[in-house]
């Protein structure tokens, strides 16, 4: 990891002041998919800075290109966090981001993803329906882990159309992973996807 990186993880800790819960899942660096509940443009850096420094070299944010491409500053965070930016505005049969995700990941690195599409904009805790990304992602590598994170309080330290966070105090939740099961339909398993992150809201 390089300075900016180690900087950003430290600075990250300062604004959210995340408490960190791991239930039934512990940090590894076998290969995962963080998938969240979205309200904040931090949540990559938040999520991706709570994990232990020898998982984060190997973890890599997703994180929607039209926003991180936007002037040299956001370029640069993106790149100290070897993030994978998804151009949502060109998503093509053939060119689509589960296939990039997959050929980026190899056999090596795991992701932070998040499964709504985009942020959501309530202080209630509600996690809309997921796409189909991590349905897809898990099918064609049903080997990797696919852990559950929910994220409180994100949306007040960086509210929507702000630049700078404002300093507060937030919690991650890493829950117990799941798979796809044999058998198990598109619909159902993004059901029990979503329903794995709601009851850590709870936790």
């Amino acid at each position: 990891m390089n300075l900016t990186a180690s900087f950003l993880s430290a600075l990250t800790k300062v604004f959210a002041g995340p408490s960190v819960r791991w239930v039934d899942c512990q940090p590894d660096t076998c290969q995962r998919v963080y998938f969240a509940n979205h309200t904040s443009h931090v949540d990559p850096m938040v999520i991706w800075s709570s994990l232990p420094p020898d998982v984060r070299k190997v973890t890599r944010p997703t994180a929607a290109k039209d926003y991180w491409s936007r002037g040299w500053f956001r370029r640069h965070l993106a790149r100290s966090l070897n993030a994978l930016l998804i151009d949502r505005d060109k998503i093509k049969v053939h060119q689509s981001p589960i296939d990039l995700m997959i050929r980026e990941i190899g056999d090596q690195y795991s992701l932070i993803v998040f499964p709504e599409g985009g942020r959501t904009h309530s202080d209630s805790g509600e996690i809309r329906e997921f796409k189909s990304g991590i349905y897809y992602l898990n099918k064609k590598r049903p080997d990797l882990e696919m852990v559950p994170v929910y994220m409180d309080n994100m949306n007040r330290i960086l509210p929507r159309g702000e630049f700078l966070p404002v300093p507060l105090l937030s919690r991650v939740v890493f829950g117990p992973p799941i798979w796809l099961e044999q058998g198990e339909s598109k619909s159902d398993f993004l059901a029990r996807a979503r329903q794995s992150v709601l009851r850590l809201r709870d936790v």
